[in-house]
């Protein structure tokens, strides 16, 4: 009779290394300001939100020279309102992608992430395009960890000028969780924000929306405004 094997619970050793690890090298590698920061205030929670891509540089070359390693970095916190059932959640995530331009966007990426939960990693393809007006990102990824869950996290932003300072700003973004293991509830987050930019500030009125479940699904709904500010 072979020997059982232990199953691995998320967050495990190997896998609160590898995130580390991927959190160690986008801090040594970064001296780069937050591309933007948001704050939200909803009718039931409210949100920090920072926020920024970076290519690596590469060492010896003119500053505008960059290499093909593309990291992101986010920061998001949220607490309710005195109610012991919206307690204070938080994650931070952390993403190396190698870019070649012939791939045309796509990437494999390494993702480490410290949520509220615990530390995980996590793999997969990536596909981003940032321009002065639009910014696609998203990402398809897996945890390293027996009975994984899958991501599919999409991210896009538009502003449509209306003069020389002055803009539309939208900004919507999905998140999906899969696990694998039929015990595990699906989870699904969508993101909304619509508003005006003036100059390199934003401001509005958004909605966040949750569904976590299987089968009965839970709900959360936050409705609000939000103010953004790009560095």
């Amino acid at each position: 009779m072979s020997p059982r094997i232990p199953h691995r619970k998320p967050g495990s050793t190997a896998t609160k290394a590898l995130a580390a690890l991927v959190f160690g090298l986008v801090m040594v590698a970064s001296d780069a300001s937050a591309q933007n920061v948001e704050f939200f205030v909803g009718h039931d929670r409210a949100t920090e939100d920072v926020m920024f891509f970076k290519f690596f540089e590469r060492p010896g070359d003119s500053p505008q020279a960059r290499s093909d390693v593309l990291f992101f970095f986010r920061a998001r916190a949220s607490a309710g309102y005195g109610d012991e059932d919206s307690p204070p959640l938080f994650g931070l995530t952390s993403a190396i992608s190698w870019n070649p331009p012939a791939l045309g966007g796509l990437a494999p990426v390494l993702v480490g992430q410290a949520l509220s939960k615990g530390l995980f990693a996590k793999a997969g393809i990536q596909y981003a395009r940032v321009t002065r007006q639009w910014t696609v990102f998203s990402w398809v990824v897996s945890s390293l960890e027996e009975g994984p869950s899958v991501d599919v996290f999409a991210l896009g932003r538009y502003v449509h000028p209306l003069g020389e300072v002055l803009g539309l700003f939208i900004q919507a973004e999905a998140l999906a969780t899969f696990p694998t293991q039929a015990d595990e509830p699906l989870s699904f987050t969508e993101r909304v924000r619509l508003g005006l930019k003036v100059h390199r500030f934003q401001f509005g009125s958004g909605l966040d929306v949750g569904h976590t479940g299987r089968g009965e699904f839970n709900h959360t709904f936050n409705a609000g405004g939000f103010a953004r500010v790009e560095f």
